[in-house]
């Protein structure tokens, strides 16, 4: 069985996060996607408690069948994987997001237990790719997939709702719904 693991903050998750997974699942042949909504994020601040960003990701990822939206009580990558021993799992992340690999706490043990599948967007060249690659252990444990690029990111999303524009299009209908119910994101930051 392919497992891949997505993990994020999700505040909120958005049609970007949608197509992250649905290329993922595609381009990689995952039986499993598992959705990790990180509880308390070591590298960026959350607006939302986390029970409400894993009810808004359980909402988005509703639609796609491999998927399995769970917390994730970790707030860095390698003790989430340390815990969950899956057997050559891949973890999903953007083009953008490996550029700060090495700065994650202990990159080469992540590599250790799970590899890396890389979302090529546009913007983003092979050639960089291939840079972090020679500077990372293993660097045979980094895979590259496509993916049409998503112009879209959660703090567009809340500054959106804050101004109060229509979110449509920029996350799934059910999250709309949900935000708009429940009062999210209707104060500026």
């Amino acid at each position: 069985m392919t497992v891949g693991l997505l993990g994020g903050v999700f505040d909120p998750p958005h049609l970007g996060h949608l197509a992250l997974a649905r290329a993922a699942v595609r381009e990689l042949g995952l039986d499993r996607l598992l959705v990790l909504v990180v509880a308390d994020p070591g590298h960026k601040h959350a607006t939302l408690p986390a029970e409400t960003r894993l009810e808004l990701a359980r909402l988005a990822f509703a639609d796609v069948p491999e998927a399995v939206v769970e917390p994730d009580l970790h707030p860095r990558t390698v003790d989430s994987l340390e815990e969950r021993e899956l057997e050559d799992a891949l973890f999903i992340l953007g083009a953008d997001e490996l550029a700060d690999f090495e700065s994650w706490k202990e990159p080469g043990r992540v590599l250790e237990l799970a590899r890396l599948a890389v979302a090529m967007r546009l913007g983003t060249t092979r050639d960089e790719l291939d840079a972090v690659r020679q500077r990372l252990p293993a660097a045979d444990r980094i895979v590259a997939f496509e993916m049409e690029p998503v112009a879209i990111s959660s703090s567009d999303v809340r500054a959106g709702v804050a101004r109060g524009e229509s979110i449509d299009g920029l996350v799934p209908p059910r999250v709309a719904e949900a935000i708009s119910r429940l009062g999210l994101y209707a104060t500026p930051e």
